[in-house]
């Protein structure tokens, strides 16, 4: 099949216009968006496994994974979550506008934040904060695996992938950086965010750290002494000891790069510790990262239940109630 191509949705495409053209200071806030949506479907697919035994087998590790490219400036989030069919992201990523997309532009209009974008449904866009392309490549359980593809331009490019390694199931977006924000791609930078602002995502978040270790390899300059002493000694005749340590190879100790998968959240989380010891910023932060509200919760309600039920919870009240309810919050 050939690539087809799309246009986006008109208020969509007013809505990256805007996230585009207008200078935001707080667009770290992508990673915090692209890292929920992950949580989100992963969310999804833990769900229709309840009920399909099947449905884990594609990929039965649950995680999300940020591999920064620093040589292609390319920064790439894994999710091995539901996945989305050619339909979804026909649907979900640009023919179809979200009843958050037009409220979302007049709450920017009249002032609003960026980091609201949550809220609204769209966090997706907030990609373009930083990149100057996006690429998504998805595989859902019931689908071939696609290519997703916009520069924001008005139109996206959806293609059958026939070059990128099996995901088995789930998505990978690669966002490549306009040229001014490549400090997402570094270690330091990404980890700050993660613990700002998803340190209480219930799916482990790595992090694809390079390290450097210390490997033994041959030593070659031994080596070559090694072949001149054979010469001169095949003059002269030698014992049995002499032959075996003659034979033993010489090796030396050098620095060598090596991938790994660091994870960011190690975190017990907030409902299972004791109230005691949890600070108001904690609660706080928890709540925001739970609601991707901007204000402060009102009242806080930690709680436990034993019985033939036993459970720990959080209760928020928020300030705001009519947009909090819009919002599709996920159990814990």
């Amino acid at each position: 099949m050939a690539t087809e191509s799309f246009g986006f949705q008109a208020e969509i495409s007013q809505l990256l216009d805007l996230i585009i053209n207008t200078f935001y200071s707080n667009k770290e806030i992508f990673l915090r968006e692209l890292i929920s949506n992950g949580s989100d479907a992963l969310d999804k697919i833990r769900y229709a496994s309840l009920t399909d035994s099947e449905a884990l087998k594609t990929e039965p590790e649950l995680y999300i994974r940020i591999t920064p490219d620093k040589e292609n400036k390319v920064l790439c989030l894994r999710d091995t979550g539901i996945g989305m069919t050619k339909a979804d992201l026909v649907n979900n990523l640009g023919t179809i506008a979200k009843s958050g997309t037009k409220a979302f532009m007049e709450a920017l209009h009249s002032g609003a934040d960026i980091s609201m974008i949550g809220q609204f449904g769209v966090g997706f866009y907030s990609a373009y904060l930083v990149a100057e392309r996006v690429q998504v490549i998805t595989k859902h359980n019931d689908d071939e695996q696609y290519i997703w593809e916009s520069a924001a331009g008005g139109t996206f490019t959806i293609t059958p992938d026939t070059v990128n390694p099996p995901l088995g199931r789930g998505t990978e977006l690669r966002l490549y950086l306009k040229e001014d924000q490549t400090e997402y791609l570094e270690e330091k930078k990404i980890k700050e965010i993660v613990k700002k602002h998803s340190e209480f995502i219930s799916y482990p978040i790595q992090l694809v750290v390079t390290k450097e270790v210390d490997v033994e390899v041959e030593d070659e300059e031994e080596v070559k002494e090694g072949e001149e002493e054979d010469a001169e000694k095949s003059k002269i005749e030698e014992v049995e000891d002499e032959d075996e340590e003659k034979n033993k190879k010489k090796t030396k100790k050098v620095k060598e790069k090596k991938q790994e998968n660091e994870e960011l959240n190690k975190t017990k989380p907030i409902w299972t510790r004791n109230p005691q010891d949890i600070t108001a910023e904690e609660y706080g932060s928890f709540y925001k990262s739970l609601t991707n509200d901007w204000e402060e919760h009102l009242a806080v309600k930690h709680f436990s239940v034993e019985g033939q039920l036993e459970f720990k919870a959080i209760l928020f009240v928020p300030k705001r109630y009519a947009e909090l309810y819009r919002l599709n919050i996920s159990p814990f």
